[in-house]
């Protein structure tokens, strides 16, 4: 007897491969989907601000979705510039001091390093005059080749700087229209859900958006604290760039143990340039020691609490995960997409344990 499908059972496969269908073409214009994604972010997070300022009323004037999302994305704007505006100059007064204190600092290490590195047969001088003849040596003899992949990289440089400036004006446009129709555009999304599925994806959805919202808020009181803590203890310590690194390593938080490191690093260079002796790294050692221990034991557990269940290291495998998979919109989606798998995953464990193949 020839198999044959019934006329549901086509009509289910049809709509599934142009699902499928659908899903393949956003995959093959991931490139251009980076300003509409980062949106979408964006809108998702501040998408609480315009709700409470859409209901607030002062006496009879209401004000209306379309002022309240103005309102909250030059509020955001704004935050966004005044971070600029207070790390970029003090990163134009601080770097040039640092840089004319690089050959003391590599005099420092000069005078540590050469006599062990002669010990193994190496002979080599890390001074200023030295490091600019090897360059000058290599500048020299690969000139040719050196010009050819400058040109190179500033073709490419050329390309990448316009994508991003058309990124950076194309975000706030999508954002706005975003915030505007937040609520149509999730209920069209729930309205295309077939109905004989719709209930249990939308409480996956109702999970995701609570894990979510827990984790984001906690992480930005985080972030912040973290931010005023490293930069105040830095200062105290009498770093000139205690501002600009503090506040970086706050901000990097979000990135477990990778900010951290990064900021260590930051903070280590800057001793290292700044102070004739031992001094710095230690001050440096205690302040990112009490850091990790004040965000470990009592920021991360207070005020993102454990019980949303992102492991730190899984931020860090789905980031890298979906950075080699999908590029930057990969880690524009490691963090929902990581809460995605997450609720689906209990939900399979659930099926798994009420199911006979378990419990034969």
């Amino acid at each position: 007897m020839p198999f044959s499908l019934s006329p549901e059972q086509k009509q289910s496969a049809f709509w599934l491969a142009l699902w499928l269908a659908c899903g393949l073409l956003l995959y093959a214009l991931g490139p251009i989907l980076t300003p509409f994604i980062a949106a979408a972010i964006l809108a998702y997070a501040l998408n609480g601000a315009v709700d409470r300022l859409e209901r607030t009323r002062l006496g009879k004037f209401h004000l209306p979705r379309s002022l309240a999302v103005v309102v909250v994305i030059l509020a955001f704007l704004a935050s966004v510039t005044a971070l600029v505006l207070i790390v970029v100059p003090v990163l134009r007064t601080e770097l040039p001091l640092l840089q004319a204190q690089i050959p003391d600092a590599l005099a420092r290490i000069d005078t540590i390093l050469s006599p062990r590195l002669a010990q193994l047969g190496i002979h080599i001088k890390l001074d200023g005059s030295s490091l600019r003849t090897i360059l000058t040596q290599q500048i020299m003899t690969s000139s040719d080749e050196i010009w050819t992949t400058v040109l190179a990289s500033a073709r490419v440089g050329g390309s990448a700087l316009l994508g991003w400036v058309a990124t950076a004006i194309l975000i706030p446009v999508v954002l706005f229209y975003l915030l505007l129709d937040w609520h149509r555009l999730l209920l069209q999304l729930e309205n295309a859900v077939p109905r004989r599925w719709v209930r249990q994806p939308v409480g996956m959805a109702q999970e995701v958006n609570a894990l979510l919202a827990q984790y984001l808020r906690g992480q930005l009181l985080v972030m912040l604290v973290l931010a005023l803590y490293y930069s105040a203890a830095l200062a105290l310590a009498g770093f000139e760039v205690a501002l600009p690194v503090g506040i970086l390593t706050g901000l990097l938080v979000f990135i477990p143990y990778l900010g951290y490191g990064l900021g260590l690093v930051l903070a280590l260079t800057a001793a290292i340039l700044q102070f004739s002796d031992w001094s710095g790294v230690i001050a440096v050692a205690v302040i990112y020691g009490a850091g990790q221990v004040i965000e470990g034991f009592f920021l991360t557990p207070r005020l993102v609490g454990e019980r949303i269940g992102l492991n730190p290291l899984a931020v860090i495998f789905a980031l890298l995960a979906f950075g080699q998979l999908f590029g930057f919109v990969g880690v524009l989606l490691a963090l929902p997409a990581s809460a995605v798998l997450m609720v689906a995953f209990r939900h399979l464990k659930r099926h798994y344990l009420r199911s006979s193949f378990y419990n034969a």
